[in-house]
């Protein structure tokens, strides 16, 4: 068969640019190179410790699929954000964050956001299997925001708090006119209503809702969870004329009930929180700072895991630095409604990791951490306040014991 050539779509204030792609490479050479953890990435992207010798074996295939390079004749497009998982998850290992960002759009009328979905949204995919079945952000649109790749370590830790311990979060009395709110949506796993804990808006509870949802929207494989194929725009011709593969094409496995969807759940489940390193003097100064400036009212230090089977997931304590909450966040929000979260919210993201996860926040426009800080708004304004009035040396107290997670 001959190479389909794969294009892309970039949207710079209303520019449409095509951008041409090489076809797919065959054979071995198709797959990217895979991290190891290692002293080359400081520990990161290791499995969690304590697994069994099945359950590292489920990690590892997990891996393999999450570098797994598709083609449009394995189910990839007609239209797709990349080509494998770790393209836009890599940095320092397989699962970490990188620049990469995807574009959400829609349009806002008197506040209330219309997703667009008619036309293909909220979200842009930059890049086609051929040229006539690219995506632009559509002339109705009004709101345009771009998101970054996060990180994916410890997400089975995350994953492994109870919907209680999340809730208990937003309950708890704060200072500051800090509220937060637990994001309520269903997991399209189980069907049930629970609490969102994952992505910017919270939008998902479980990692394989996570999964099935990346294999529909950012590679083009629809899946059991996810099985109706986004067409380009919402244009089912379009569709119709360059769609070759059958629905769905993540297979399940009739013995075992499980596809490549699952494999993907297994490599995220069981991936080990970010590495901490040792502390300065300074950052432990810094730290004792981020919690009395008030900090920790949203950045929550640790929360706990329930009971769970995988014995290195349960009752385990998670050092993640949030309470997995949704924020009105003023002016520092993106304009999306998604799921339970409104236009104006957005989820206290996880610091763990924080060192390797540049450049910082929802669409990447802080390139430094003290950059972030001075941008919050919102519920976190008095508390960002608070931090730019330090003085200098102070400031890099915190700074230094940011850079330490």
């Amino acid at each position: 068969m001959k190479e389909k050539m794969l294009v892309g779509v970039l949207a710079i204030s209303g520019v449409v640019v095509a951008q041409v792609l090489p076809p797919p490479v065959t054979g071995p050479r198709q797959q990217p190179p895979l991290v190891a953890p290692g002293p080359n990435n400081n520990g990161f992207g290791a499995p969690l410790a304590g697994l069994t010798l099945d359950q590292l074996a489920a990690f590892n295939a997990g891996r393999e699929e999450f570098t797994n390079v598709e083609t449009p004749e394995g189910g990839l497009g007609p239209i797709f954000n990349g080509r494998a998982c770790v393209q836009c998850h890599n940095t320092p290992a397989p699962g970490g964050a990188s620049p990469v960002n995807v574009t959400r759009f829609g349009r806002t009328v008197n506040g209330v956001f219309d997703p667009l979905e008619s036309k293909g949204g909220s979200l842009l995919q930059r890049f086609a299997i051929d040229p006539a079945a690219l995506e632009v952000i559509p002339a109705e649109a009004n709101t345009v925001a771009q998101r970054e790749s996060t990180p994916l370590f410890g997400l089975g830790l995350v994953e492994a708090i109870p919907d209680a311990a999340i809730i208990a979060n937003a309950t708890r009395a704060k200072p500051d006119g800090v509220r937060g709110r637990a994001a309520m949506v269903e997991d399209l796993a189980t069907g049930e209503m629970r609490v969102g804990r994952f992505g910017w808006k919270a939008q998902h509870a479980t990692l394989l809702s996570i999964a099935g949802d990346a294999y529909l929207n950012e590679l083009g494989i629809t899946n059991r969870f996810f099985p109706t194929e986004n067409a380009p725009n919402g244009n089912t011709a379009l569709l119709a004329a360059f769609k070759i593969t059958t629905d769905p094409e993540d297979v399940v496995d009739p013995e075992t009930g499980r596809g490549d969807t699952d494999a993907l759940a297994d490599f995220m489940r069981l991936l080990a929180p970010p590495p901490r390193l040792a502390q300065s003097a300074s950052a432990r100064s810094g730290e004792a700072l981020f919690a009395q400036i008030g900090c920790t009212s949203c950045h929550v230090p640790t929360m706990t895991t329930g009971r769970h089977p995988i014995a290195a997931l349960s009752e385990k304590p998670a050092s993640l630095y949030s309470d997995l909450l949704l924020h009105d966040m003023g002016a520092l929000n993106d304009g999306i409604a998604q799921a339970d979260a409104r236009p104006n919210e957005i989820k206290t993201p996880p610091l763990w990791g924080l060192r390797v996860s540049a450049p910082y926040l929802h669409d990447g426009r802080a390139a430094t951490i003290d950059q972030a800080i001075r941008l919050h708004d919102g519920e976190a304004r008095r508390v960002r306040d608070r931090y730019v009035g330090l003085t200098p040396a102070l400031r890099q107290q915190i700074l230094d014991f940011l850079s330490s997670l």
